[in-house]
């Protein structure tokens, strides 16, 4: 909001997740609002969507809320493939408006909704000692709800989560094999090799994190071992049965890229299907558009082979070796 010098006129700005953040005028009684822009004229060509909120309950009885974003022309009779995204409590951004943007991490949602997914992201409530868990014990109730509705395909769902999220996806996966895709952006998979990390940025030792916030284990590692290692994904990716892209960079400063590395590695040693997409120079977020696009076209690609059952890029069924990085992209389809 903001008020005129000598009058009493004020500009705001009002937006829902279906209205682009347009300037309105107004006067300080706010009884009439007069549209003075239109910044995405654009949407209205498109298959935009809808969110609403979905109440649910914990494994252990904890009333939780999620959005769920169907696309514009949602049909109740259809099922739907889903995407599912996550990192702690995002419920309060029910009437954010998400710019359909290429990504620096995460799934773009108005992307997923119009090309007709049903995106759900579910609240978290963590337990000290306990993230992995915790995550479970809230994301898995949340979709199980949304699938009780009847229009998702259960068969046809996926997570996707980058940083935080990343690490809450790849310990799920060790956990259900009920997501037919993941996708983990710089996930923390080994706490116990991150624990005596610093960050790159400002050399501040990671331990923090690990004890007493984020990762809320409790104590040291020293005091709680088998805390670190039993929230640590890398000790069951044995379990791993889904198919999972891992985007790690080589200047994340906030979460190593040798945690994406040892993701990876562990999964190949284990003959897992897994995908590790690095971009040179590039930090915990995409800056570089061209990466941004690169990256967006991959998820796309990744997720709509497993939900939809489209043709595998060849990126995908022949890899990219390292001395190709920047000379081919591989966006064209395989013959099979």
């Amino acid at each position: 909001m903001t008020k005129a010098k000598n009058s009493e006129e004020v500009l705001v700005r009002k937006s829902t997740y279906v209205e682009n953040p347009d300037v309105y005028l107004t006067d300080l009684t706010f009884q009439n609002l007069t549209k003075a822009s239109d910044l995405n004229p654009q949407q209205a060509t498109i298959n935009w969507g809808t969110s609403e909120l979905v109440s649910y309950l914990a494994n252990d009885g904890t009333p939780l809320q999620g959005i769920l974003f169907k696309p514009e022309n949602f049909d109740p009779t259809k099922k739907y493939p889903m995407m599912v995204y996550f990192y702690e409590r995002s419920s309060d951004g029910l009437y954010s408006y998400r710019s359909p943007a290429p990504s620096a991490s995460t799934i773009n949602i108005p992307y997923f909704v119009s090309n007709e997914y049903v995106v759900f992201v579910p609240d978290i409530k963590y337990e000290l000692g306990l993230p992995g868990p915790s995550a479970y014990n809230c994301i898995i109730p949340g979709v199980q709800t949304v699938v009780a509705k009847g229009f998702v395909d259960a068969d046809n769902m996926a997570i996707q989560g980058q940083s935080w999220g990343g690490y809450q996806v790849a310990y799920l996966i060790t956990q259900t094999n009920m997501f037919k895709a993941a996708g983990a952006g710089a996930p923390v998979v080994n706490m116990t090799s991150a624990y005596g990390g610093i960050r790159w940025g400002t050399g501040m030792s990671r331990m923090f994190q690990y004890e007493q916030t984020q990762s809320r284990i409790g104590g040291t590692l020293w005091q709680k071992p088998l805390y670190y290692i039993e929230n640590s994904p890398l000790f069951f990716m044995d379990r791993v049965e889904t198919p999972v892209l891992i985007m790690h960079n080589d200047e994340d400063g906030a979460v190593p890229w040798y945690q994406g590395i040892e993701m990876f590695m562990a999964l190949k040693r284990l003959s897992k299907p897994a995908w590790l997409l690095q971009y040179n120079g590039e930090d915990h977020n995409l800056v570089n558009r061209r990466n941004r696009k690169d990256l967006s076209m991959r998820l796309s690609q990744f997720f709509d082979h497993y939900l939809k059952g489209a043709p595998a890029p060849l990126w995908m069924t022949e890899g990219l070796p390292a001395v190709e990085k920047g000379k081919t992209l591989k966006y064209e389809l395989s013959d099979n």
